[in-house]
């Protein structure tokens, strides 16, 4: 099970190398190796989410100029939060999925400029907005996606029991 959402998450950062960072719109790239997070988080835990957005971050950023540790950090923070507030507030609906996946991938992407500039990295503020909203609807398009190839990655047993669930918490 492990191994084989490794090998997506691998695949996922290929993907983000060789095919998504080329791409470039308004000065924006989209950001898979984020979605990846955020999508393992609602499909398993915030601990799960965590783990695979600490890891995945990790070998990114040791392929970025970007302080080591960087991305890393972020997506462990966006792994956990995502999955705390899955577990949390929400219940599985198809709109509420693709309004968590964007608005993770807004936070995501603001907690990473935050924490560049905090590391010494210089940001271009004007280029944020334009960045935020393509990683947030990007994302929010590729998630149905990654999240039925993580769902089969992980198999039944490994799924989220609060998953199938309609919209709210009693």
């Amino acid at each position: 099970m492990a191994g084989r959402l490794a090998l997506v998450g691998l695949v996922a950062l290929l993907l983000q190398l060789t095919v998504i960072s080329p791409i470039t719109v308004a000065g924006a790239r989209p950001d898979v190796v984020l979605l990846f997070a955020i999508v393992v988080s609602m499909e398993t835990d915030p601990e799960r989410g965590a783990v695979a957005g600490f890891a995945l971050g990790l070998a990114f950023d040791l392929l970025l100029d970007t302080p080591a540790g960087l991305t890393a950090l972020t997506l462990t923070l966006v792994g956990w939060g995502v999955g705390t507030a899955k577990d949390a507030v929400l219940r599985s609906s198809r709109v509420i999925s693709l309004a968590l996946v964007a608005v993770a991938s807004m936070a995501g992407t603001l907690l990473y400029a935050g924490l560049a500039v905090v590391f010494g990295v210089t940001i271009e503020a004007g280029d944020l907005p334009a960045i935020v909203g393509l990683v947030a609807v990007v994302n929010a398009l590729l998630s149905q996606p990654l999240r039925w190839v993580v769902r089969r990655s992980l198999g039944p047993e490994r799924r989220s029991p609060s998953r199938d669930r309609s919209v709210f918490r009693p």
